[in-house]
């Protein structure tokens, strides 16, 4: 039997408008066309340092564009903007 596949996805930087539509279409994408998992890493290598990660699922998200996401600022996991 074949191991299912499990990618991640971070936002790091600032926030810019278009996150949450991106997030959602690899959600979409990766579940629908290949059926893998995909973790989303709260803010950004901060929180895969510390392995703060869930599972993102379609479940609530519309497909035909009605979907609160696409209407939400920044992003849903978080980002950090770190000066050295």
């Amino acid at each position: 039997m074949k191991n299912r596949k499990r990618i991640g996805i971070l936002t790091s930087g600032g926030d810019c408008p278009g996150l949450n539509a991106v997030i959602r279409a690899v959600v979409s994408h990766a579940t629908l066309t290949y059926d893998w998992e995909v973790l989303g890493i709260s803010y950004a290598t901060q929180g895969l340092l510390e392995g703060k990660a869930t599972t993102l699922k379609m479940h609530g998200l519309d497909l035909r564009g009605i979907d609160p996401l696409l209407f939400m600022g920044g992003t849903i996991l978080g980002t950090i903007n770190l000066s050295c």
